[in-house]
């Protein structure tokens, strides 16, 4: 199957039947479910808006036309953003007091996959009863569209990336004179999407040079999209050859952030969250969210700085709650997503950067002494296939009792904190797996836990088959 149908919203490759991919039915009735669900919470409310923008997929443009079509069929007026990033989109929507939003990405998934991801009227993701509600409405199609005087009008609006660049550069803690004092030479891999356009423009205004590197937004992706290491190599060896100061990379929606550092090596996924919050936490002491297969050195910059540290489930509107609840000033996930509510509860690479540059410039030193003035940790990311007879709740529950002695959480899966390290165990909701996330201080550590934590689910899966 490779559409993926989920209360965050629906996903899928390009082509073939439909009910099994993104064709143009699927796409028409999903955006169908959304405008009429929009209509339910807005009863009596007399016109609609909702903002439309798009990472640079080859598809996008079809996908974004079927989408405006149907809203304005349902009488629902679009401000069109056309190319845009997620957090661009997240931002434009209450600033156009619109009642919601869609991005049409498939994030850091390949060319062939897109998307279409679901805002309410704040800018931010729907909830899981909201998104369930969606799902039903389109099963049962029963959508009620409008007569021919009073369809939608579509409104174009090419400018959000710069005022997204604006608000951004408006931050009270954003030190742009010691960004431009600096001088900082930066290569930046847009991988040929909307990162493209916003990093470089953002970087210009701070008078940073900028290299680019695939930063044409036409959709054809260089490398396998997701800001990780093994594909990355393109970047690190330009950051070395042009002698830059760092290198940024971005997944093609925009909301994911990874930096090189001068000597062409990661700067690590996850420390991007934990040097944007220490710059963040020098400067407005607070607490700080990410989720539970995120870096523990989040937690050891938190205390470093008097805060306290939570841990969510997995998903960005899980750690946007939990960031509510506990009034965190700065918190993400540690895929690279910066999550900073002085502007909104999004994960927003822009935001990012400039939180990074601040710091950066304000220090005086280089990308890798900023990365070894942090606490190490090394993460192993393995799974467990198990068969469809196994009971995966039963196994859970087994390593919870043998764990029991130790500091656990259950509210997504089970995770065990260690005085040295910790495993995550998580279920995946389609297939009888089970993901087993490690951390330690070293990479021989991690794999070591992760493979003990493996045999020991095995043994329990021998003892009850």
């Amino acid at each position: 199957m490779t559409l993926i149908k989920s209360i965050s919203g629906i996903r899928g490759t390009i082509g073939g039947v439909p009910g099994d991919n993104l064709t143009p039915i699927d796409t028409v009735k999903f955006a169908a479910a959304y405008g009429t669900w929009l209509k339910e919470e807005n009863r009596g409310k007399e016109k609609l808006k909702v903002v439309i923008g798009r990472d640079a997929r080859i598809s996008g443009e079809m996908i974004q036309g079927l989408v405006i079509q149907t809203l304005t069929g349902l009488g629902i007026d679009i401000v069109k953003l056309d190319l845009s990033t997620t957090p661009t989109v997240e931002v434009a929507v209450p600033l156009e007091h619109a009642d919601g939003g869609i991005i049409l990405t498939a994030s850091h998934n390949p060319k062939q996959w897109n998307a279409l991801k679901l805002l309410n009227h704040k800018g931010e993701f729907l909830n899981a009863a909201q998104g369930a509600r969606i799902l039903e409405l389109a099963v049962e199609e029963k959508f009620d569209f409008t007569d021919v005087d009073h369809l939608g009008k579509v409104t174009r609006n090419e400018a959000y990336i710069d005022i997204h660049i604006d608000e951004v550069l408006k931050l009270p803690l954003v030190n742009a004179k010691a960004i431009k004092s600096a001088g900082f030479h930066v290569v930046v891999d847009g991988v040929n999407s909307t990162g493209g356009i916003a990093i470089p423009r953002l970087l210009e205004r701070l008078g940073v040079h900028v290299t680019p590197l695939y930063c044409e937004p036409n959709g054809h992706f260089p490398h396998n999209p997701e800001p990780l290491k093994e594909h990355l190599t393109d970047i690190s060896e330009l950051v070395v050859k042009k002698k830059a100061d760092f290198g940024i990379v971005v997944d093609p929606d925009v909301d994911r952030l990874a930096f090189i550092s001068e000597d062409g090596e990661m700067f690590g996924e996850e420390y991007t969250l934990v040097a944007c919050a220490d710059y963040v936490l020098s400067k407005t002491p607070g607490n700080t969210v990410s989720n539970m297969s995120s870096s523990r050195a989040l937690r050891d910059i938190a205390g470093k700085h008097g805060g306290s540290y939570q841990a969510s489930a997995v998903g960005e509107v899980n750690v946007v709650a939990l960031m509510k609840d506990t009034e965190a000033i700065i918190g993400g996930e540690g895929n690279g997503g910066i999550i900073y509510p002085e502007l909104h509860y999004g994960r927003d690479a822009l935001v990012g950067v400039v939180l990074f540059l601040s710091l950066l410039a304000e220090k005086n030193i280089k990308v890798s002494e900023l990365r070894a003035s942090y606490p190490s940790y090394f993460m192993s990311k393995k799974k467990i296939e198990l068969t469809p007879q196994i009971d995966v709740d039963a196994i859970l529950k087994g390593m919870e009792e043998k764990y029991r002695g130790e500091e656990l959480s259950t509210i997504d899966g089970v995770k065990i904190d260690f005085a040295e390290n910790w495993v995550h165990l998580r279920k995946s909701n389609t297939e009888p797996i089970i993901r087993v996330y490690t951390e330690a201080k070293s990479q021989e550590e991690a794999n070591a836990l992760a493979d003990k934590i493996i045999s020991e689910i095995e043994d329990l899966v021998a003892v009850n088959g």
